[in-house]
């Protein structure tokens, strides 16, 4: 390594693994694909390669590093098939190599995913005011996996991508918590926690050159990273040039997300990527800029929250959840939008067939039954999605009960609901709540007769 500084920190890196702390507890390197985490990565690669090489067995390389990759389930495309492909390598050089180094893939809950919360539960997409996303996408994920380690091992020290360079506000954050003299920084909210920010002092031209110049420790080719970087560098963030070779032109530093991600005004990174030949995204730039557009009107929104509690501004205008009806138009509008994206991208799911079921769940216990989800996405895609545990009525039971109702069919809608109330708890596999269900759907048809 030419650079003096790097070298420095490569050794603070082998320092603190096998000198400085001669514990067992594990490191956890939170691992996003973008150039910080990509380097922190690729110094501890290193620094443990060179332990093992010094350190006389079986004292070398005994703690564990998790690289713990958190799914969001929308994170952009482009980004999540890249990572893919570099986790992947990274779990297979870890074991050739024979290094301590594993793989942890981490996802939301399917009752927290971005969908079921938006579609199914009917929360307006996330604002500056409304953050609700990171906490249920990113943050819990993440810690429930921290927590197994701690509760393993009693301890665990997480390795942050930070710098000071990446911002005023991100170099007070990390000076405001970290101790003089010392590596490690507790954790700001998890117990028994420590965090690790080797690379805090580096420059954003250090951290290219690392990528461009330094090669991949897993052997994946970092051009691949730097042109998604390039690709997705608007004008106004144009990053300092890295020049190792005549293919490394100027680079963004953008930052990726969600696809859906409407806390932005703009999507910089997804726009910029379009404009330089991503059209395929394009409809979902579109989509995204469509839910921030109707996220406040007042006739998409209900005049309560999902806790019950009243929700009218002092217009007037109702600023609760979204409407069954909204929530119905925007599922369908993403299944167009999916499968459009698969003409040519096949391989790319906007949404998964769990949450599908979870939604029309959702929406049967909120007594929506103006319209089923198997129905939009049979309208949609001309063919059943896959639900093996469901059991409906077919077209000659249908008919039967509409010939005994034929005198009042509500009777008929009531049995239907009632149905569909039972089969999507099956779906389940868990009958938890189908007694009040069932009461409240009869308590709401009498009503109705009544009136």
């Amino acid at each position: 390594m030419k650079s003096k500084r790097i070298e420095a920190i490569i050794d603070d890196i082998i320092d603190q693994y096998a000198y400085a702390d001669r514990s067992d507890k594990p490191w956890i390197i939170g691992f996003s694909g973008g150039k910080d985490s990509t380097v922190v990565l690729t110094l501890v690669w290193i620094a443990l390669l060179r332990i093992r090489e010094k350190m006389p067995y079986p004292f070398q390389l005994r703690r564990k590093v998790y690289v713990v990759c958190n799914d969001t389930m929308v994170e952009n495309p482009i980004i999540a098939f890249y990572v893919e492909g570099v986790l992947k390598k990274i779990e297979a050089e870890a074991r050739n190599q024979d290094l301590p180094i594993f793989v942890k893939k981490t996802t939301p809950k399917l009752e927290e995913t971005f969908w079921i919360n938006v579609i199914g539960k009917g929360y307006p997409v996330p604002n500056n005011s409304f953050r609700w996303c990171t906490d249920k996408l990113k943050i819990k994920p993440t810690s429930n996996f921290l927590l197994e380690q701690i509760d393993e091992m009693g301890e665990a020290i997480v390795l942050l991508g930070t710098r000071y360079d990446e911002s005023a506000t991100r170099e007070r954050s990390i000076r405001r918590h970290e101790v003089t003299g010392r590596r490690l920084s507790k954790h700001q909210t998890s117990p028994n926690t420590y965090t690790y920010a080797p690379i805090k002092e580096l420059m954003l031209e250090e951290v290219w050159y690392i990528i461009n110049a330094v090669p991949s420790p897993w052997g994946f080719d970092n051009n691949v990273l730097f042109q998604i970087y390039a690709d997705a560098s608007s004008d106004d963030y144009e990053c300092p040039t890295v020049v190792t070779d005549k293919n490394h032109t100027s680079c963004g530093q953008s930052r990726f997300g969600c696809w859906t991600c409407t806390v932005v005004k703009n999507d910089k990174s997804m726009t910029s990527l379009v404009n330089n030949g991503r059209d395929w995204m394009q409809p979902l730039l579109d989509f995204r800029n469509w839910l921030v557009e109707e996220r406040n009107l007042p006739e998409n929104r209900m005049d309560q929250r999902r806790n019950g509690m009243k929700a009218v501004n002092e217009d007037g205008e109702n600023n609760g959840t979204y409407t069954a009806g909204y929530r119905y138009k925007i599922l369908k509008r993403l299944l167009e939008v999916q499968k459009e994206i698969q003409k040519e991208r096949p391989d790319v799911t906007l949404i998964n067939n769990q949450e599908l079921i979870a939604i029309q769940v959702i929406w049967n216990r909120d007594m929506y039954f103006d319209h089923t989800v198997g129905e939009l996405y049979r309208t949609i895609y001309d063919r059943d999605f896959s639900t093996n545990n469901i059991k409906s009525l077919d077209n000659t039971e249908k008919r039967i009960m509409r010939e005994v109702c034929e005198d009042d069919m509500k009777y008929f809608n009531l049995i239907d609901n009632l149905i569909s109330l039972q089969e999507t708890k099956t779906l389940l596999i868990s009958k938890y709540g189908l007694h009040n269900d069932i009461e409240n759907r009869i308590e709401k048809f009498a009503k109705e007769t009544a009136e």
